[in-house]
């Protein structure tokens, strides 16, 4: 298959489908949430279910034009809503019987490609690479965080062990001239020395941009957060992550809340179960051989699952305290 069948399959290429399909059982009916809409690949698959709905939610205004066609199609049986999935507590359907919640984490072939959001190191202009409601962008973070500032996201959110050096590059070379998506791409090229050929050398650097810009760390733990409350006993969770750092989150989430004692002490003693979740499943699902061959961009995808064991809603959880390194991180956005 050559590059330009791969990328132009990943446009509606909906990763891990028939996995997520067989985990939260649609053909039984049921309302289900897709917390990351995007191209509308879950959603419409769910949706061709009988006795389904489906309320959607993206950050990204751009979806809603998707969600449009969608919603003419199926009226009646699927809402959008332009909000980020931390507002999941918003929309006040703690009584509605929810089956599943769905996380999607990667980000979408149309969004990569968008000049405007400028998530790809091969755009151009104004770093940008914010995906909607955000307060910032990533050129006030180049140009306005010390040297510090900016190698603790680079090493924390990219993983980018050559953090320091490219951090103070970047403060020499912003008091010469504007920093934009094509210079920055050339100062991390000249800064790294080993090169990697598998993968680009400003990968990390961006990837670690658009975390910190969209606080994608914050949003995922209270996202994960409201949708345990909201979802109805035996419902599922189900979150499809693309990097590791987001993956150690899903799963220390998953297994902290399966094996210690989850509940809050003002649920009734009487039907008070010893922990929030089960999992069938410790390890994640991955892309089988053909589904690599299809699609190149469900390579790093891992999906893990949990389920909900009664309809309780309080629940106590340590995950803030044990991501606060990256969680403090994020808060630097105060600076901006």
């Amino acid at each position: 298959m050559n590059a330009t069948m791969v990328m132009d399959t990943a446009k509606h290429y909906p990763v891990l489908l028939n996995e997520l399909i067989s985990i939260i059982s649609p053909q039984h009916g049921g309302t289900f949430i897709d917390c990351t809409f995007g191209q509308g690949g879950y959603t419409k698959k769910i949706l061709s279910f009988q006795n389904t709905q489906v309320i959607a939610l993206d950050r990204d205004i751009e979806s809603k034009k998707i969600a449009d066609k969608i919603f003419k199609n199926y009226q009646g049986r699927f809402s959008f809503k332009n909000k980020k999935f931390s507002q999941l507590n918003d929309l006040k359907i703690k009584e509605e019987n929810i089956k599943g919640i769905i996380f999607d984490l990667g980000y979408s072939y149309s969004q990569i490609k968008d000049p405007k959001k400028g998530l790809s190191f091969n755009s151009t202009g104004d770093l940008n690479m914010q995906m909607g409601l955000n307060s910032f962008s990533a050129k006030d973070v180049i140009n306005k965080l010390d040297a510090k500032e900016l190698e603790r996201i680079f090493k924390f959110f990219g993983e980018e062990k050559e953090a320091k050096k490219i951090a103070l590059k970047i403060i020499k070379e912003r008091k010469i001239r504007k920093i934009d998506t094509e210079k920055l791409v050339e100062l991390v090229e000249r800064t790294k020395k080993k090169k990697n050929f598998k993968t680009h050398s400003s990968t990390k650097v961006f990837q670690a941009l658009r975390i910190f810009v969209n606080k994608e760390i914050t949003e995922l733990i209270y996202g994960l957060i409201a949708a345990t409350k909201v979802l109805k006993k035996n419902g599922v969770l189900a979150v499809v992550t693309f990097h590791s750092l987001e993956d150690k989150i899903v799963k220390y989430y998953f297994k902290s809340l399966s094996e210690n004692k989850s509940v809050s002490r003002y649920f009734p003693k009487i039907d008070e179960p010893e922990t929030l979740f089960k999992l069938i499943e410790k390890k994640p699902k991955m892309a089988t051989k053909k589904e690599l061959e299809e699609n190149l961009s469900s390579r790093t995808a891992k999906l893990r699952y949990a389920i909900k064991k009664s309809d309780f809603y309080n629940f106590k959880t340590d995950i803030f305290e044990k991501f606060e390194h990256l969680i403090e991180i994020e808060n630097l956005d105060h600076k901006l």
